[in-house]
């Protein structure tokens, strides 16, 4: 009994243990892909991939966002929507129909591109399988003019075709062709023959040789640290830094190798030598190009003030050529996006290109690489000058509804004052960047002409609008940084630039039903404004009205000249106390305070009041707007909406406001201030 007893165990234990090997799930295996492959080439509409590590720095073009064109570098994609980084992993792809507007913009260190159209679409998710679904091991490729090379884990195309064997093997292997990895070793015979093909007994995975490219500009090959912004040829993008996509295996059945000896390292190379040739001068049909749009995401007009002085140098002068098209190529330039121009300074300016000249980064870069150097002095005040009356006019490409944007390169220092030049084009609304590259040492600083220009150039916004590079050599590291700040557009149309050159009245509710201590909230929400703007006589000026039944003028435009001090008048004004009329209020402050402003100044009015008007508010305000005062109108409480309507500069939404309760005034300051300087710089040119 007990002999059966272990017996029956015995087999119980081995029919368990056979039933747990087949009903063990098999381990998914997933493709390995480059970074080049686009989804369109793949036939499958879903399937699992895995992206190698170094896609980010090939940049691989990708179209849209979140939703992608087919034409697009799947791991680039994958990239940029954040599913993996720039050390590869595992991705799920799913393709659908195509759509129209794909929105290109900069995610994750990589920026996409707009596209109008695409006849496919794709999404890139967390590489994981679904519970049931059965992912293909092997990726197919949309039919093209190569043929497809496929393997158990891996996928090329290629022509290459194992060469004839001289020698069959006992048993006979599979016909060569032109879709499968495996090929026989042609044994050795009288005459000498090539061979492009290897064999092993286990599958073996070869890294490709690095393919070294040289340098566009053959005067910086002494240089180590400058990187060429030309990109390498297609052919070889996807080769360069990834990992090995194709393994070599025996077919089965194949002869072995004569000697029982491993193949030969100059067979392995050069099989691996062969393999290159055919994937890269046929790896698939070039498909035409979609001309970028631009990123709608950074539609600004940029003027790049270039240094042409015969100080850079030849040498330099190529670097910083480079350094445009590398900056154009960041930017995405299109009709959509940014435009760019260049102004070329030496003893004095002119326009290489201006805003219409070329609309896409392919063109963009070939024309820069043609300009010729000017030479002369380093005059950038006198380019400054040039560029805000001349660069940004309709005639020119300007949008009106486009940020401008000056960015100077200045070598060393200028050779003129720029201080007066910078002023005023920031008056005119343009957004001014200096790069200074290799400046003047201590010895050297005695020949400036200007001390401390560049802080006198730009706006006081603790170095956003200026970067200094040390060394020419390094210009190349600034330009993701530099990008990022001229596609900030809120921080553009919020910098200082457009709030240098405004009159601003104040036009106070002292009413009896405000109170003490809601005027005092009032005049806080007033210093507010005024802190963000630069207050001088050549910047912006502050005046303030308060009224009731009648007005009082508190000061005058130029009555104070420096922020603090607007900041203590502020302080110092009492409250009176009476009734509300603000037609009156808005005819006093046009007589006493816009009468006097300068010609090159906006005029803003910001009437604040608490109720309903004892007199007329739309005959003074329309006067006021047909004199060019843009009037806002912030009403809380018991403010009536439609003479708050009326007091406000078209469109109303924009410029009138409403809040129940005196303590809530302060949330209206960030919108204030980003309307005001939106406006301004959709404003045309003085």
């Amino acid at each position: 009994l007990l002999s059966r007893f272990l017996v029956l165990l015995l087999t119980y234990a081995c029919g368990a243990k056979e039933g747990a090997q087949k009903n063990k799930k098999p381990k998914q295996n997933i493709p390995q892909i480059t970074c080049e492959i686009k989804a369109g080439k793949i036939s499958f509409p879903e399937f699992l991939a895995k992206c190698p590590p170094g896609c980010q720095e090939i940049r691989h073009p990708a179209y849209g966002t979140d939703i992608y064109a087919s034409v697009s570098s799947i791991c680039s994609a994958a990239i940029h929507s954040g599913i993996i980084d720039n050390a590869g992993g595992k991705i799920l792809v799913r393709k659908f129909a195509g759509q129209t507007g794909y929105k290109g913009s900069f995610s994750n260190g990589i920026r996409s591109l707009s596209l109008p159209r695409w006849r496919e679409s794709f999404t890139v998710a967390v590489g994981k399988p679904k519970k049931g679904v059965t992912y293909p091991s092997v990726l197919e490729l949309v039919p093209s003019r190569s043929s497809t090379v496929k393997t158990g884990e891996h996928w090329k195309e290629s022509r290459i075709t194992p060469a004839p064997t001289t020698q069959q093997p006992t048993t006979t292997p599979p016909e060569p062709t032109t879709t499968t990895t495996t090929a026989t070793t042609p044994k050795p015979t009288t005459q000498p023959t090539s061979t492009t093909t290897t064999t092993t007994s286990t599958a073996t995975t070869i890294k490709p040789r690095p393919v070294v490219h040289k340098a566009r500009d053959v005067a910086l090959k002494s240089s180590s640290t400058y990187t060429s912004s030309k990109s390498p040829p297609r052919s070889n993008a996807g080769i360069r830094r990834q990992e090995p996509v194709v393994a070599y295996r025996r077919p089965t059945g194949a002869a072995a190798n004569p000697e029982g000896k491993a193949p030969e390292a100059d067979a392995w190379k050069t099989g691996l030598e062969s393999l290159d040739a055919g994937f890269n001068a046929r790896e698939e049909p070039r498909l035409p190009e979609p001309v970028s749009q631009g990123d709608p995401n950074c539609k600004v007009d940029i003027s790049f003030l270039i240094d042409g002085s015969w100080s850079i140098g030849k040498r330099r002068f190529q670097i910083q050529k480079q350094f445009l098209s590398s900056i154009a190529q960041t930017l995405d330039i299109g009709v959509l996006g940014p435009l760019m121009g260049i102004i070329q300074f030496g003893d004095d300016p002119s326009t290489e290109l201006n805003l219409r000249t070329h609309t896409n980064n392919r063109d963009l870069k070939a024309a820069i690489e043609k300009i010729p150097q000017k030479g002369g002095l380093s005059n950038v005040g006198r380019a400054l000058s040039y560029a805000n009356r001349n660069f940004f006019s309709d005639a020119n490409g300007n949008r009106g509804s486009a940020p401008n944007v000056v960015i100077v390169l200045v070598d060393g220092w200028p050779t003129d004052k720029v201080e007066e030049a910078s002023r005023l084009a920031r008056e005119s609304g343009i957004n001014i960047f200096f790069v200074t590259i290799e400046g003047a040492d201590e010895n050297e600083k005695k020949n400036l002409v200007e001390q401390n220009f560049v802080e006198k150039a730009v706006c006081r916004t603790s170095g956003y609008f200026s970067i200094n590079v040390p060394s020419w050599f390094s210009l190349h590291k600034v330009v993701q940084p530099l990008v990022k700040r001229v596609c900030d557009t809120d921080r553009l149309v919020c910098s200082k630039t457009c709030l240098n050159s405004a009159d601003i009245a104040f036009v106070i509710d002292g009413s009896s039903s405000v109170g003490t201590g809601n005027f005092r909230t009032i005049l806080q929400f007033v210093a507010n404004i005024t802190k963000e703007f630069e207050i001088s006589d050549t910047d912006t000026r502050i005046g303030a009205v308060q009224y009731t039944y009648e007005q009082r003028l508190e000061f005058a435009f130029d009555k104070h000249g420096t922020k603090q001090e607007v900041l203590n008048a502020i302080k110092r004004i009492g409250y009176w106390s009476g009734g509300t009329s603000t037609g009156a209020a808005i005819t006093y402050a046009s007589e006493h305070l816009f009468s006097k402003s300068k010609p090159n100044k906006r005029k803003i009015m910001i009437v604040i009041t608490d109720g309903r008007s004892y007199d007329d508010v739309t005959v003074p305000a329309t006067a006021a707007h047909q004199n060019g005062v843009i009037a806002y109108s912030i009403g809380i409480a018991w403010a009536a909406h439609d003479e708050l309507e009326a007091i406000a500069t078209d469109p109303d939404k924009e410029h009138s406001f409403f809040v129940d309760e005196f303590d809530n005034l302060y949330r209206f300051v960030p919108k204030i201030i980003q309307n005001i300087c939106t406006e301004f710089n959709s404003q045309p040119r003085n």
